[in-house]
């Protein structure tokens, strides 16, 4: 294990440090598992592209899409009067 010294603003740090804490992490180990997604060519950001192949799926799954009948113009103002 190889110690590295990086140097980031100090707003930076702190919200780096409230989210690894919030998800029971260090930031230590956000910048190790980043440089590691870097090194096997994930390109960083592994969250990202999990949530972009998961959006691709779901629509991928989506056969047909409807809005329905649009309201008319007195259709929603009479809502509003209501």
């Amino acid at each position: 294990m190889k110690n590295i010294t990086v140097s980031v603003p100090e707003d930076v740090y702190r919200a780096a440090r409230m989210w690894a804490a919030e998800h029971d992490t260090s930031v230590s180990a956000l910048v190790g598992e980043y440089l590691g997604s870097l090194a096997r060519g994930g390109g960083g950001g592994g969250e990202f592209e999990r949530l972009e192949a998961q959006q691709r799926r779901i629509q991928a799954e989506i056969q047909s899409f409807s809005v329905g009948r649009h309201p008319g113009r007195e259709d929603v103002h009479e809502r509003a009067v209501r």
